[in-house]
């Protein structure tokens, strides 16, 4: 085994007919099924991947028979999607799925850190928005690795949120959000800090290394991203040290024919919302997978962005994806 590529894809309204998605009128005909499961099929094969972590999926049996089509021999998930108590037929919550290519030997459920949503003054009873897969897959080498699959929190009624740059300090990110957070005028983002708090403290105890596949549904150098990787967002006292990485920026980039005022390589969107861009889905990887660690297992070949199908339609299509899917090949050493 030279290389493992790893994928995450947002599947936008997963649901079999005659199944709907939370109203009775959203539902595809069998043909327009038909179309979104050959675009889905067609998107798989050129994502050429051996791990795929899925969201946005309703209908499970129909995700696990498509994707032992394509060869995944393995396939998980560790919810069901629910329907309405007065319709059946109606999906109002979503799930997220694992496939591999390779033995899944062990799933582990992945606990609620209570400190966690008490720090956060979370108001109520506290559950992860969908079930997070947490996965022991054997790979050709032998080595184990642990897979996450998440889709956090997503923030539906266009609360207060802030956008940052990799300028901006971890200080000057709980700064600015502080209020939002405290008066609670940002519920999902608070939603999504014990979220991905619990997911941290879950990684801290996992002894195998880690590749997490996320619809984040939140932006690049968020908040949400510090309490999902970074050590000092949980404990003031400590200085920048995350336990996870965002392949793209362990990635070698290339820049070709630069122009010459080009400062930086703009990241390719893998979401629109109003017409603006921004960076979504995202695959994290544990320090072995950095080649500049001594006890690295592995390094990032390349991060692609699969997003031709929102070249003509950046909102995407109910037949095709309004996310963009992302896929890391690594090298295994």
């Amino acid at each position: 085994m030279k290389t493992l590529r790893i994928g995450t894809f947002n599947l936008f309204q997963f649901v079999e007919p005659p199944y709907s998605w939370y109203e009775k009128e959203s539902s595809f005909s069998k043909g327009r099924w038909a179309k979104k499961s050959t675009w889905i099929k067609e998107q798989i094969l050129d994502m050429n991947c051996d791990i795929i972590g899925f969201q946005e999926v309703f209908s499970k049996d129909a995700l696990e028979k498509l994707v032992k089509e394509l060869g995944f021999e393995y396939f998980i998930t560790v919810d069901n999607a629910k329907v309405d108590k007065e319709d059946p037929t109606v999906f109002i919550s979503t799930t997220v799925a694992l496939a591999s290519k390779y033995p899944i030997v062990e799933i582990q459920k992945v606990f609620v850190d209570k400190d966690s949503i008490l720090k956060h003054d979370f108001e109520g009873d506290f559950a992860f928005s969908r079930t997070p897969i947490k996965a022991l897959i054997e790979l050709p080498n032998k080595q184990n690795i642990t897979a996450y699959v998440n889709h956090f929190k997503s923030n539906r009624m266009n609360e207060l949120e802030y956008s940052f740059t990799k300028n901006h300090s971890l200080q000057e990110k709980k700064d600015k959000t502080k209020n939002a957070l405290e008066q609670n005028i940002s519920k999902s983002l608070k939603q999504r800090l014990c979220e991905t708090s619990s997911l941290f403290y879950d990684f801290k105890k996992t002894n195998t290394p880690i590749i997490s596949m996320s619809d984040l549904n939140d932006k690049e150098f968020s908040l949400t991203i510090e309490a999902l990787t970074n050590e000092a967002y949980h404990d003031e006292g400590k200085e920048d040290l995350y336990i996870l990485q965002d392949v793209y920026d362990l990635e070698n980039k290339k820049i070709y024919n630069p122009h010459p005022e080009q400062k930086e390589i703009k990241r390719t969107p893998t979401s629109y919302f109003e017409g603006r861009g921004n960076v979504l889905d995202y695959i994290f990887v544990s320090n072995e997978f950095d080649k500049k660690e001594k006890n690295a297992i592995g390094k990032i070949n390349s991060y692609e962005v699969f997003n031709k199908h929102l070249n003509n339609n950046p909102h995407g299509t109910l037949l095709e994806s309004d996310h963009a899917q992302v896929v890391c090949e690594i090298e295994i050493y």
